[in-house]
Parts: structure tokens; sequence; C-alpha cells
């Protein structure tokens, strides 16, 4: 019988969080890649998130992990969670515009459903979960407007590499459950994954980028790096496994839906942008497709429903 697990009020707040931060990395990459290459910004985004908490491992007391085994995950988890994507996500924002690049992201859920059906038991494809995924998908389309798919045809391969990206993180969700079997804290999974990115970007960052070849970026340049790896990164990740742990991979996954949500209610309420009707439109076709993918408003209301059903017959 399939099965799908509830997120509680802790998790829903966790998850608005880490929309919040990750949807400010699309900010930070835009104003990165007008002075430095793809795989230097994510070098960079990864060696300092990785310095970040690896110190915050030690603050708190922790370890890091010396089995060759979890080292090996941590290895498999940075290139598919962090290498893959962020450079094909770096890459694409070069190409095409960040609303088009937002609404390819979000079909992060719909890879996730489909991948976790698959290589799971425990997260299998439900009728509300499917229909909760289609109609937060249109809801981030709405909201970001129609004409941002205008774009759509023009830069293909771009379009590609972000959907690519976009299932990259999908398994990523998946493979990222060992974690927990092992016995491995969400912040040294986080240290870990990103410190194996580091890793293995360092040498190819200085085989094509050869950053030292490149101009002094500037202090705009630098702080949004900063952004992007204190924030974006390493609190980000922190909150990505203890979601990954308690909610499970497809769950999580939903941030990706929230993400444009915060980047909009963000504008308006620092930069006093408007909001429009389209916007509180695509935000509630998202909050219907949380509800359905959630599945306990729909429980409350069917024994309501049944009921009322009896009542008439009786009549």
């Amino acid at each position: 019988m399939a099965s799908q697990k509830v997120m509680g009020p802790a998790d829903w707040g966790r998850l608005v969080v880490l929309s919040i931060l990750w949807g400010g990395s699309f900010l930070f990459n835009g104003i990165a890649v007008k002075e430095l290459p793809p795989f230097t910004i994510v070098a960079l985004r990864v060696g300092l998130a990785a310095l970040v908490l690896l110190t915050l491992v030690r603050l708190m007391g922790q370890a890091m992990p010396k089995d060759r085994r979890v080292w090996a995950a941590f290895f498999g988890m940075g290139l598919l969670n962090n290498l893959i994507p962020f450079s094909l996500i770096v890459w694409g924002q070069t190409q095409i515009a960040s609303g088009l690049a937002s609404i390819l992201n979000a079909t992060t859920p719909l890879w996730a459903v489909i991948v976790a059906h698959v290589l799971t038991a425990d997260e299998k494809l439900t009728g509300n979960r499917l229909i909760g995924v289609i109609a937060g998908f249109l809801g981030v389309v709405v909201m970001i407007g129609p004409e941002a798919l205008s774009g759509f045809g023009t830069g293909t391969w771009a379009q590609l590499a972000v959907l690519a990206a976009a299932l990259s993180y999908s398994f990523a969700g998946i493979f990222g459950r060992r974690f927990k079997a092992m016995g491995v804290s969400p912040l040294a999974t986080a240290a870990g994954q990103v410190t194996a990115s580091a890793i293995m970007l360092a040498p190819v960052t200085l085989v094509i980028d050869q950053p030292w070849t490149l101009p002094a970026p500037s202090p705009a340049t630098w702080a949004a790096i900063a952004g992007i790896a204190l924030l974006s990164t390493a609190l980000a990740y922190v909150l990505f496994f203890r979601i990954l742990s308690t909610a499970g991979a497809t769950n999580l996954m939903l941030v990706t839906f929230l993400i444009p949500v915060s980047a909009i209610v963000l504008g308006s309420l620092v930069l006093g942008e408007r909001l429009e009707a389209k916007h509180l439109f695509g935000m509630a076709m998202i909050a219907a497709g949380l509800a359905a993918i959630d599945g306990r408003l729909f429980a409350l209301l069917r024994p309501k429903a049944e009921g009322k059903r009896v009542q008439r017959r009786q009549a």
C-alpha cells in the first residue's frame, strides 16, 4: 500500500526558511556570473561553506566520521547535490533569464515523485501527491508569469542543463536518505558533502577557469559569494539534511515551489515591489498543491463528505 510521510509544523517552518535561503542563490548567482566563470563561483561557494561547517562541527563538540564507507557516500552526495546541479544552473543562468531558470528548477518535485516511486518502498506515488505536484508547478508558472516561458526554445542547451540539475537534485534527495541510517548527524552530513564537493571541484576549476588569470572581483561580487556560501549553502544544507531525515525526499523537494514565493514576498517587503494579482493567484495554487501533497486537509474533509452522503441516503 502506498504511503507518504506527513510533515509537522516544524518541518514546514524549516522548509519555508530553506526556500528563502535557496531563493537568494539565484540573486547571488546573477551578480557573481557578471565577473566570475561558473566553476570558480561553485568552487568558492562549496569551499567557503565547507570551512564554515567543519569549524561549526568542531565548535559543537562533534567529530567528522572516519569510515571510508561514509566518505564514499559524502562524495556521491556531493556529486549529485552540488557539483552537477550547481555547475549546470550557474552555466544555465549565463544563457537564460532567472525567471525561466526558476520555473525549470521547479520541475524538481515532478522528478522527485517519479524517482522516489521507483527507488523507494515508503515514498510511493499517490493520486493526491501527483495532483498536488502538478498544481504547485502550474502555480509557479502563473506567479512568475507565462511571459517567462517566451524564452523557451532559445538557449535550448541552457534550459536542458537546468532541467538536468533538477533531475540530479531528485536523485540526491533519495541518495541522502542513507546518512540517517548510517548514524551521521545533519550537521556532519552537510559538512562532509560540501567538503567532498570542494575536493572534486578544485582541480576542475584550476584546469578550466584558471582563476589566477582573472581580474580581481568587485566588492559586490565578493558579497554575493559570501551570501551564496554562508547562507545559501552552509546554513541551507544543515536545514536540508534535517528535513530529509524527518520528512523524506519528496517532501523536501517541495522547497522548489516555495523559492519563487519567497523571492516575490521578500521583494515586496524589502524592496517595495508591488504584489500583482498573478502573484496571489499563483501562491494560492501552490498552497492548494502543497495541501494536496500533505494529505491531512483532504483526510479531514473526506469523513465530512462521506457523512453528508450517508445523511442524503437516509433522508
